[in-house]
């Protein structure tokens, strides 16, 4: 589900048709389980669509932001990190 006001993103969040089908399967086996309520695999697709959308973009730069700050601080130690005693 694209939405109008939004330019397409080269980091834009893609699901593989398998994991697609997977997470659909998910969420109906989670909405029967939690609230005894069955999920139309339209419903199912339509949620994963808006969660894609609403939560993928700050988790996914949540996981950026928490690579480079670890990289960061390894880089910031470097000597530390892999500096050989010389003889």
């Amino acid at each position: 589900m694209t939405r109008p006001d939004r330019h397409p993103s080269p980091m834009a969040i893609r699901l593989s048709p398998e994991r697609r089908a997977a997470l659909v399967e998910a969420m109906q086996r989670y909405f029967g389980e939690e609230f005894d309520e069955p999920l139309s695999d339209f419903r199912a697709e339509q949620l994963l669509d808006f969660f894609v959308a609403e939560l993928g973009p700050p988790v996914y730069n949540q996981g950026v932001r928490d690579a480079s700050s670890y990289v960061a601080a390894k880089l910031a130690d470097i000597e530390g990190e892999v500096f050989e005693r010389e003889p």
